[in-house]
């Protein structure tokens, strides 16, 4: 990466001020090995000592009860949308944010898919001025690749990184021209910065509501095949390869695309992708009910697509777990499926279901879904969570045990089309510090100060 970007920067955060002490956390850090009980000190926004478990003797520090929970690395989401500008009835930075941090996150970028699409360097701009008066987390902003996202003429790459874009996308919809894509590519090592890719054939996806199979021929619906998606994910895998470019791939839903990214990176490409908690933790069985919860796109898939991530995922062949936030209004989802808008929320509930579907049942460890929520900061430019001595303090911190209903006592976003809404769910992050600052904590929380 040209640069890495520290939350340190943000806002001012990481200046000298109050302490914080975590008494007698179990810290779990599988990026640096760590897994073991300790009271965790934080000053001046880092990770000042891992200290023997109770024995912390800080002086006007924060003290925070943390027997019997669980501090890892705070996460990270490289794929949220913001809706702003254009549809802030939908969400903005400050909900959109705040929602981050409920749900234990550090930091996301937003997508450039708003209303006007984000595609000057003003546009960048204004956005990050706004986030650091509004954001509770920092939040990198991409950029269109193509202008008006229409696939046809080139944005200002270079231009937009100088303005501070984290990178670019089409978010929404694919870059249909190959002739394009390999010109985005070329362009990229001007700029330095990561593309992220929405991979759909819209030529084979056309109308689709839903996974095209067996339940999508039951219930009448216009089907999307998987093979929609691998080929796209196919052509730019070996576009970027012949440009010795880099890609970062976003939602893989099928197995196709995993085979595909598989024989991708054991041939050299320098791709990355991520997977979502939705496709992680459900199939198109859920469509059966007509609920609009579960339209998005991609569509939730088998079951045996749902194994293929999931095993993708702890081989480590996905590198990451990103949530595709996606807010809408009541309005937007109170319709018939065939007409509801597609995309979830998810911010507030991922760790929780992929503790609940995954962690709980023991088809993924702690350790693994810990890593995968917090590794989508790299691909663009952000310093990766740690608990490492002198690390950023970029924390979560964790109730395993914690039984709730999600959005039973409302949500941080906007909006509430989650399609895990009203499900009991097992695990959940109490607190969040961002850069050394308390971002978010759960009602009240035991503290003192020493």
């Amino acid at each position: 990466m040209s640069r890495v970007i520290s939350t340190l920067d943000w806002r001012g955060a990481g200046a000298p001020g109050q302490a914080i002490v975590l008494r007698a956390a179990r810290v779990l850090d599988p990026r640096a090995g760590i897994d073991a009980a300790h009271d965790v000190v934080i000053r001046d926004g880092r990770i000042a000592e891992l200290a023997t478990s109770g024995s912390a003797e800080p002086v006007n520090a924060e003290v925070i009860d943390a027997d019997g929970l669980v501090a890892v690395p705070a996460f990270f989401d490289p794929h949220v949308h913001l809706r702003t500008p254009g549809r802030e009835d939908k969400e903005d930075i400050e909900t959109g944010s705040r929602a981050a941090a409920a749900g234990g996150y550090c930091g996301i970028i937003g997508m450039a898919n708003t209303v006007p699409p984000v595609e000057t360097p003003a546009a960048i701009e204004s956005l990050r001025e706004r986030a650091q008066v509004d954001a509770t987390v920092p939040v990198g902003f991409v950029a269109t690749v193509t202008r008006g996202m229409r696939g046809e003429e080139l944005t200002d790459m270079a231009e937009l990184a100088d303005a501070g874009a984290v990178g670019f996308s089409d978010d929404g919809v694919p870059v249909q021209n190959a002739r394009v894509m390999r010109r985005a590519l070329q362009y990229q090592a001007l700029a330095g910065l990561q593309i992220a890719l929405h991979e759909e054939d819209p030529h084979l996806s056309g109308s689709g509501v839903m996974h095209e199979g067996q339940i999508s021929a039951l219930l009448g619906m216009t089907g999307i095949p998987s093979v929609s998606e691998s080929t796209m994910i196919a052509r730019d895998c070996a576009l970027a390869a012949y440009e010795n470019a880099r890609i970062h791939v976003q939602h893989l839903s099928a197995r196709e695309s995993v085979e595909v990214i598989a024989a991708a990176k054991a041939a050299g490409v320098q791709v990355t992708c991520e997977a979502t908690p939705h496709h992680l933790a459900l199939t198109e069985e859920e469509v059966r009910s007509l609920d609009s919860r579960f339209k998005m796109n991609p569509p939730l898939r088998s079951e045996d697509d749902r194994q293929a991530l999931i095993e993708a995922v702890r081989s480590g062949l996905i590198d990451t777990i990103a949530t595709d936030h996606a807010p809408h209004t009541l309005e937007d989802k109170e319709v018939p499926f065939e007409e509801a808008a597609m995309g979830v929320t998810g911010l507030e509930t991922a760790f929780s279901v992929l503790n609940t579907d995954l962690v709980v049942p023991g088809v993924l460890d702690l350790a693994i879904v810990v890593e995968r929520l917090s590794a989508g900061a790299a691909a663009f430019g952000f310093e990766l969570p740690s608990l490492a001595p002198d690390s950023e303090a970029n924390v979560a911190l964790i109730n395993l045990d914690a039984e709730w209903q999600a959005g039973s006592d409302g949500w941080e976003s906007r909006s509430e089309n989650s399609c895990f809404a009203g499900r009991q769910l097992t695990g959940r992050s109490m607190l969040t510090i961002v850069a050394g600052q308390v971002a978010f904590r759960q009602r009240s929380f035991a503290m003192g100060v020493a």
